[in-house]
């Protein structure tokens, strides 16, 4: 599916992402300052997390509390290979039947399951964005 929006659509794609989701694990590839973690955090809102959301850079990943359970954010932008991922317990997590967001999956992609919903995101003009994920 694609979804050409401005951010003040972003509630509605969100809603969109979510249904069409159910639940799992997503990934989100886009250049910096493209808009992964905004879209990020309106996906949390819609699921109703109420605690602050941020990019987990320098934590590698984040909990939140949602109305259906945890919400885990992961950003592995600042991780060298893979195994830095695997020392976090980066696997255990997608076993745990709970939202999971990964940033920069291109930089674990050895380890990440076939069956996740991939998020790309490309900047185009005047501001906007348009999203691809299957």
């Amino acid at each position: 599916m694609t979804i050409t929006y401005t951010l003040k659509e972003l509630p509605n794609v969100a809603k969109q992402i979510i249904t069409d989701a159910g639940t799992g694990i997503i990934s989100f590839d886009a250049a910096m300052g493209v808009g992964k973690t905004t879209l990020i955090k309106e996906i949390c809102r819609q699921l109703g997390v109420q605690d602050t959301i941020s990019s987990p850079t320098y934590a590698l990943v984040n909990e939140y509390k949602s109305d259906d359970g945890p919400v885990y954010h992961f950003d592995f932008y600042r991780i060298n290979d893979e195994e830095e991922a695997y020392h976090i317990g980066f696997e255990e997590y997608l076993d745990l039947g709970a939202w999971v967001f990964i940033e920069w999956p291109e930089k674990i992609s050895n380890i990440l399951p076939e069956d996740i919903i991939r998020i790309k995101i490309d900047l185009i003009e005047d501001g906007k964005r348009v999203l691809s994920y299957y």
